[in-house]
């Protein structure tokens, strides 16, 4: 059942970053927060008070936001390992051919960056029935990876795709389990999946939500809302053919300050007495992003 516990939830600060544009994916590792934007030509590293502390150059650009048709999309990321190494991955959308099929890794000690072709496996995912495949969400899981490919008002479907822990390694036959995630919302409005991130602590699976005016996976369309959903002891669920969020967060109830936001994705940057602190990312569409941090008791 569908529930929402917004009194036991509480809204700590957040900032704006206006010269960084599009946040799209974030992950936490060792203290620092690891940040990318979708047509971003750097990835930035921040403390947990959201200073900017170091970047990584992934693309040589005059222009403070890659055009939509020459950006990656690089729409998530996540820890792994890699090589007996800790590194960060990212993941482009795999939304228009070309450009948007690659991911790299960067280790966040050395800042060594290695890109990645993603076109076999993504190819392996349409093929498997995704009809307009969209990676916005990524996260790292008990044995595996778990990537999330969000609808739009077209095709009105998110799925979740489990799969093996290094599955850029083997495209041709890593495993892959497609779950279709539904919901218990108004069926008039469509809540797309923009980001991922697991508890390896309490084995939940943390996904942001946002409704947007799009009817395809390329275009941006107006900000609508958006939420955190949850679901619970997701290692016996990921062999399931459909799952449903356990709970769900409006986060413009929560605080007015999200109320236009477009949250993209969520890292947990603590975890202890069944408390989480959480940082979420929000594209604004006009070149800028914003941070929030916030608590959820569970």
């Amino acid at each position: 059942m569908l529930s929402s516990c917004q009194t036991r939830n509480k809204y700590i600060s957040n900032k704006n970053l206006t010269d960084y544009p599009s946040g799209s994916g974030i992950s936490f590792y060792d203290g620092k927060i690891y940040l990318i934007g979708d047509d971003a030509a750097s990835f930035i590293i921040m403390d947990t008070a959201f200073n900017i502390v170091d970047s990584v150059q992934l693309f040589e650009s005059q222009q403070k936001r890659i055009p939509k048709e020459l950006k990656q999309d690089l729409e998530s990321s996540t820890i792994v390992t890699n090589n007996d190494s800790t590194e960060i991955l990212l993941v482009g959308s795999g939304s228009l051919s070309l450009y948007r099929n690659n991911g790299w890794l960067i280790n966040p000690v050395t800042k060594a960056k290695t890109q990645i072709d993603l076109k076999q496996f993504y190819t392996r995912l349409t093929t498997a029935g995704i009809k307009e495949l969209n990676i916005e969400g990524l996260a790292t899981i008990k044995d595996g990876i778990v990537l999330a490919s969000r609808g739009n008002k077209t095709f009105p479907t998110n799925y979740l795709i489990v799969t093996t822990g290094q599955f850029w390694k083997e495209q041709e036959s890593a495993s892959i389990k497609i779950i279709k995630l539904a919901s218990n919302a108004d069926t008039t409005i469509f809540n797309g999946v923009s980001g991922l991130e697991y508890s390896t602590i309490s084995d939940q699976l943390l996904l942001t939500v946002s409704t947007e005016d799009t009817y395809n996976a390329i275009e941006d369309g107006a900000i609508g809302k958006s939420y955190l959903w949850i679901i619970n002891n997701f290692s016996d669920k990921k062999n399931m053919d459909t799952i449903s969020p356990d709970k769900a967060i409006d986060l413009e109830k929560l605080n007015e300050r999200f109320k236009g936001q477009k949250i993209e994705s969520v890292c947990i940057i603590s975890e202890i007495n069944k408390q989480m602190e959480l940082v979420l990312v929000a594209d604004d569409d006009k070149g800028g992003s914003a941070l929030f941090k916030i608590r959820i008791t569970y």
